[in-house]
C-alpha cells in the first residue's frame, strides 16, 4: 500500500508512520519491528522509552530490508469479507488516529492502524474508512464487502444524500471510488455499545499521532 495522507504530524510521528506504510499498516508486525529495534527493554509505549530511542530505532527500521510486501493473499471471488472501521481523535482537533480490521470467511485476516495526525473525530473516521478499503484493493477481492461502522456522518455521505465535511476532502474521493468498484458494499452502524475491534487500533494510532519532537 501507498503510504496514505496525514496532516499535522510532528517529524517523529511522521517517521513512524513511514514504518506502518512499509507493513501495510499492519500495526502489530510494524510496532514489534520497532520495538525490537529499541535498545534494552524498552519499546515504542515503554514510559521509559525516549524520544531519541525512538527515532534511532525508527529509522534502523526503515534502513533495514523492507518486509515482503504481501504475506500471502486472501480472500476471493466466492467468498465476502467484514471491514470494521473506527476513528479517535483527542479533542475537536488533537491527535487523531484511525484503525479497521478486515475479515474473510469469519477469520480475523488483517489489523490495521495509523496515525492520522491533527484532526478531529470526523476526519479520522473518514481515514479510517480509506484505509481498510484501501488495504481491500490491495489484498483481496470479496464477491461482497460489509463495512460496520458507527459513524452516521460518513455513512449518510457515502451511501447517502449527506454532505459530510469539508476535512475530509483528501479521503472522500478515493473512498467512493474504492466503494463504486466493488461489486457490492453494504454499510451497518454500530451503536456505541457494540464491539468494535477496530477501536482499539485507532486509539493506538492516537498515541503515535501524539509522539513528538
Amino acid at each position: 500500500m501507498d503510504r496514505l495522507p496525514t496532516e499535522g504530524l510532528s517529524p517523529l510521528a511522521s517517521r513512524v508512520d513511514e514504518v506502518l506504510a512499509r507493513y501495510g499498516y499492519e500495526i502489530g508486525p510494524a510496532i514489534d519491528a520497532i520495538d525490537a529495534a529499541v535498545s534494552g527493554y524498552g519499546g515504542l509505549f515503554d514510559p521509559g522509552t525516549g524520544d531519541g530511542e525512538i527515532r534511532t530505532a525508527v529509522e534502523a527500521v526503515l534502513a533495514a530490508d523492507p518486509p515482503a510486501e504481501e504475506r500471502g493473499s486472501w480472500g476471493s471471488d466466492d467468498g465476502a469479507a467484514v471491514l470494521y472501521v473506527d476513528g479517535s481523535a483527542r479533542g475537536n482537533r488533537g491527535p487523531a488516529g484511525a484503525g479497521a480490521v478486515l475479515r474473510t470467511d469469519g477469520e480475523q485476516a488483517v489489523r490495521l492502524g495509523r496515525p492520522v495526525g491533527m484532526a478531529g473525530n470526523n476526519v479520522a473516521e473518514y481515514a479510517a474508512l480509506h484505509m481498510g478499503l484501501e488495504a481491500l484493493a490491495a489484498r483481496c477481492d470479496p464477491a461482497a464487502v460489509e463495512v460496520r461502522i458507527d459513524s452516521r456522518t460518513v455513512i449518510d455521505d457515502v451511501w447517502g444524500a449527506g454532505d459530510g465535511v469539508a476535512s475530509a476532502a483528501p479521503y472522500r474521493p478515493a473512498i467512493r471510488e474504492r466503494v463504486a468498484a466493488l461489486s457490492a458494499c453494504e454499510w451497518t452502524h454500530l451503536a456505541d455499545s457494540d464491539p468494535n475491534p477496530a477501536d482499539a487500533r485507532a486509539a493506538v494510532g492516537a498515541d503515535i499521532a501524539a509522539l513528538g519532537p
